[in-house]
């Protein structure tokens, strides 16, 4: 009997110490295959964050963008309202400045006509009075002077000043001419100032002293000088005196102080 348990104990402690190992072997195993599935838990666990971090980044730059293209739309439309500004400042101070020269034309103009017609009317009284003042051998004479310079052939008696060798005589000032002179300032020559200088009528219109030096047209009617009225005009650098009922034909003349 004692035999028997003593073979019983020792066959039981070498199964155990057989089983000992196995177990600690399969423990082993177990381990392992544990551990790569958690490895592989943890790498999918980091994987999000990492995606996060990358995605991080591409939010910043799309912030980054929008506000580039807000603040270029709003530097945009800044542009457009200070040029809209600055062209409606432009156009007014243009409309200004056009309303202001017009009106400073018409106040011109206005005082121009008011000038012509206050020289008209004191010409015309001078000429009343100096018509009254004439002797008949005035009148005589004066007639005289123009019939003697009446041409028979206007064409190849007339010169110009180009053919005379250009006009040597005074010049009107441009204020002045524009002002008395020109077709739009027409006179009559009855009653005004007159002279024979040399045998040609001279007479005295606006100050200035108009000689004749051409021969007036024979086209011309006889008392032209006392019933048409004439005008002196700059023509070709030299003066001419023009009939407004016969136009076309200059005659030359001679201004002096």
């Amino acid at each position: 009997m004692k035999v028997s348990g003593i073979t019983s104990t020792a066959i039981l402690s070498f199964l155990l110490g057989i089983a000992a190992p196995v177990c600690a072997q399969q423990e082993q195993q177990g381990e392992k295959q544990d551990h790569p599935q958690q490895q592989e838990s943890k790498h999918q666990q980091a994987k999000p964050e990492a995606q996060h971090e990358q995605q991080r980044p591409d939010n910043k730059q799309q912030e980054h963008a929008q506000q580039q293209q807000r603040q270029d739309q709003n530097k945009q439309q800044e542009h457009a309202q200070q040029q809209q500004r600055q062209d409606q400042n432009k156009q007014q101070e243009q409309a200004q400045q056009q309303q202001r020269q017009d009106q400073n034309k018409q106040q011109q103009q206005a005082q121009q006509q008011q000038r012509q017609n206050q020289n008209r009317q004191q010409q015309q009284q001078a000429q009343r009075n100096n018509q009254q003042q004439r002797t008949p051998e005035q009148q005589r004479v004066q007639q005289s002077a123009w019939q003697q310079h009446r041409s028979q052939d206007w064409q190849s008696d007339h010169r110009t000043w180009q053919q005379r060798g250009g006009y040597r005589g005074y010049r009107i000032p441009d204020d002045r001419y524009r002002g008395y002179f020109g077709p739009d300032h027409g006179f009559r020559i009855q009653g005004l100032p007159f002279l024979v200088v040399g045998g040609y009528p001279r007479f005295q219109y606006d100050g200035y002293w108009i000689s004749t030096v051409d021969p007036w047209p024979e086209s011309w009617g006889d008392d032209w000088y006392d019933t048409d009225d004439v005008y002196v005009n700059y023509v070709d650098n030299g003066y001419y005196l023009y009939n407004s009922r016969y136009p076309g034909a200059g005659i030359a003349i001679n201004i002096s102080l």
